[in-house]
C-alpha cells in the first residue's frame, strides 16, 4: 500500500551516532539558556516528513513516539499547512482573543464544525483549555462547583456571606466538609496543583510540591496473556472496584468525582477490561459521584476508536471527557447543563483555549475523515500486534506482557533493560518512548501503515538480537 503522503521517505537512514556532532554542538549552545536534561532528540522540523523525524545531522528515524503521542497526521502535513495559511488562521494568531470576553463572530461555527463534531456520545458542550493539565484542572473545578451547587439546593441559591468570607481565607465554611477527586495508583493527569494531586505515576513529578489530601484507588494489575489469567484478572478488577466504593463511602475527604484514564499511559500502559469501566460507571452513578474520563493521550483515534472509552460500550456516558495532545487543542466535553457554573467568571481565564488550535483540530478531523484514519489505525494495530506477538515467542524475555490487542496501535510491552532498549532503537532507525518502570510504549501517528509496521518490527528484532 502506498504511503498517504508521497513526500515521505521510504525508510530510516542513520548516518551518525545520535546525537551526532551537529546535534551535540547545538545542544551545548541550547543548554546555556534552556534546560536540556530531558532532551530526547534535537529535531529539524523543516526536514521531518510524515512518519519520519530528522535531526541536524541528517539522521532520519521512523517516529513511533510522535512528540509524546501528540502528532496525529504526520510532520509537515500538507492539509494542516493549508489550514495554517488560511485567513482565518492568520486572524486568530495575530488577534488572539480573550475568548470568555471577546469571542470571534464565528466561534460557534468553529466549535460545531471541529471540536464538537467529534464530541463523545451524549456530550454536546465543551470548555476549551490550553493543555491536558489545564483540561483536567478545569474539569475538577466543574465537579467541585457542581457538587456544592447540589448541596445548596440548586443553581438559583445564592452564596452566603460566610461562604464568600471563608473562600477568601482558603477555608471551608463551618459545617461543610472538604471535597476531593479520586484517582488511581499509577495514574497521570497532569502537573498543575489539582491535576498533580491526582497524578500517581512517579515521585519525580510530585516531589517538593504541596498536594491535596485526595484518595487513590488501586488500578487493577492485569496479567498477560489475558486469556491465560482470566479468573485472576476478574478478581483483581473486582477488588479494585470494591476499594473504589469503600473510598467513596469512607474516605475522610469525600470525593465528588473519580478521574480515570482508559489506558494508564505514563504509569506503564496499564489496561483494564470494558466490564471494569462499565462497573466503575455504575458505581459513580450509584453514589452520585461524577466520572471524568481522561482521554488526553488515548483520544483522537489512537486505539482504533476516536475515543478510547467507546470500547467500553457504556449505556450511560461519562460526565466529562478531557482531551488534548493529538487534538492540538485542549478542554473537556460535558452534556449536563448543571456542569456549567451558575455564574460567569467562575470557570475563566484570559485565553480559555486558542482559536488557532481549534482551527487546526478542525483540519485534523477533516484529514482523519478523508483518509479514514481511525479504521486504518485499527487495522494496522492488529497487524502490528500479531507481528510483535511472534517476536515475543521468538525472543523470550524481550517483549514481555505484550498488551494492547484490539486497541489500535496503542501497544506496549515490558523489557528488563528498557532504557538501553530505547537508546539502541535510534541506532536501528526508530524513535520509541517508554513509560512506567519497564514499558516500551508505541505511539505511532494515525498515518502509520503496514509497511511502517514492517520497518518497526525489523528494528525491534535487530535490537533483540543485539544484546
Amino acid at each position: 500500500m502506498a504511503p498517504f503522503y508521497s513526500s515521505e521517505p521510504k525508510g530510516p537512514s542513520v548516518k551518525t551516532k545520535i546525537p551526532g556532532p551537529k546535534a551535540k554542538a547545538a545542544i551545548t549552545e541550547l543548554d546555556k539558556v534552556f534546560d536540556t536534561r530531558s532532551l530526547n532528540m534535537l529535531t529539524d522540523y523543516n526536514k521531518s516528513v510524515g512518519n519520519y523525524i530528522v535531526d541536524p545531522d541528517g539522521n532520519v528515524l521512523l517516529d513511533v513516539y510522535a512528540q509524546i503521542a501528540s502528532i496525529p497526521v504526520g510532520y509537515n502535513n500538507p492539509a494542516l499547512r493549508e489550514a495554517a495559511l488560511s485567513d482565518d488562521m492568520i486572524s486568530s494568531l495575530i488577534n488572539r482573543p480573550a475568548l470568555g470576553n471577546f469571542p470571534p463572530t464565528d466561534w460557534a461555527n468553529v466549535l460545531k464544525t471541529g471540536i464538537l463534531k467529534v464530541a463523545p456520545k451524549g456530550l454536546n458542550q465543551v470548555f476549551t483549555a490550553m493543555a491536558g493539565s489545564d483540561a483536567n484542572e478545569t474539569a475538577y473545578k466543574a465537579a467541585f462547583m457542581w457538587r456544592r451547587q447540589h448541596e445548596r439546593g440548586g443553581a438559583h441559591v445564592e452564596f452566603t456571606e460566610e461562604e464568600m468570607a471563608s473562600a477568601m481565607l482558603n477555608k471551608t465554611p463551618e459545617g461543610s466538609s472538604e471535597l476531593s477527586i479520586m484517582s488511581f495508583k499509577t495514574s497521570f493527569h497532569g502537573r498543575l496543583f489539582g491535576s498533580l494531586s491526582t497524578t500517581r505515576s512517579k515521585p519525580i513529578h510530585k516531589l517538593d510540591i504541596p498536594a491535596f489530601d485526595w484518595p487513590q484507588a488501586t488500578f487493577p494489575a492485569l496479567k498477560y496473556p489475558l486469556e491465560k489469567h482470566a479468573e485472576e484478572n476478574v478478581a483483581a478488577e473486582q477488588a479494585a472496584l470494591q476499594e473504589v466504593e469503600h473510598l467513596i463511602l469512607n474516605y475522610h475527604v469525600p470525593p465528588c468525582a473519580v478521574v480515570v484514564e482508559p489506558i494508564q499511559s505514563e504509569g506503564g500502559d496499564n489496561h483494564a477490561s470494558p466490564a471494569f469501566f462499565r462497573d466503575l460507571r455504575a458505581l459513580t452513578r450509584k453514589h452520585n459521584v461524577l466520572l471524568i474520563v481522561d482521554e488526553v493521550q488515548t483520544g483522537v483515534g489512537a486505539t482504533g476508536k476516536f475515543w478510547a472509552h467507546e470500547h467500553w460500550n457504556l449505556e450511560d456516558p461519562p460526565d466529562m471527557v478531557t482531551f488534548s495532545k493529538k487534538a492540538q487543542t485542549a478542554g473537556y466535553y460535558f452534556g449536563n447543563p448543571e456542569l456549567r457554573p451558575n455564574k460567569p467568571y467562575r470557570q475563566f481565564n484570559t485565553w480559555m483555549g486558542d482559536p488557532a488550535r481549534a482551527l487546526l483540530f478542525r483540519a485534523i478531523i477533516d484529514e482523519i475523515e478523508r483518509l479514514d484514519l481511525v479504521s486504518n489505525t485499527a487495522r494496522v494495530g492488529d497487524y502490528l500486534y500479531s507481528k510483535i506477538e511472534a517476536l515475543a515467542a521468538k525472543y523470550p524475555g524481550q517483549f514481555e506482557n505484550l498488551r494492547g490487542k484490539g486497541r489500535g496501535t496503542f501497544i506496549a510491552f515490558d523489557n528488563p533493560r528498557r532504557d538501553e532498549f530505547l537508546a539502541r532503537a535510534k541506532g536501528f532507525g526508530v524513535n520509541i518512548g517508554g513509560s512506567g518502570q519497564w514499558a516500551v510504549r508505541l505511539r505511532p501517528m494515525l498515518i502509520f501503515q503496514e509497511h511502517h509496521a514492517d520497518i518497526l518490527v525489523e528494528a525491534l528484532e535487530n535490537i533483540a538480537k543485539s544484546w
